[in-house]
């Protein structure tokens, strides 16, 4: 059984075309018996999930993960679906 425990926003420095940007993706962490974890996934980014001991290990694991996923959609010639600057 999976039960949601809150939602944070994850905000990440990512360098574009020179600039600094500053973006932020919205990380959903909920406690998932079946992986015996705190999961994190970031829905705005499909298929980036990440997990962790605790829920401040899982944000760090997403924030990682965010980092890779756009720079997989940069390396394969994909812009990332969203680039949102921070409010």
């Amino acid at each position: 059984m999976t039960n949601a425990l809150n939602r944070r926003a994850g905000i990440l420095n990512y360098p574009l075309a020179g600039e600094l940007w500053m973006q932020k993706y919205e990380i959903i962490i909920y406690w998932s018996d079946e992986d015996r974890a705190f999961v994190a996934d970031v829905p705005e980014l499909p298929g980036c999930v990440a997990h962790g001991d605790s829920e401040d290990a899982a944000q760090r694991q997403a924030k990682e993960a965010i980092r890779l996923w756009i720079d997989t959609a940069r390396e394969f010639g994909n812009q990332p679906l969203i680039l949102k600057d921070a409010e």
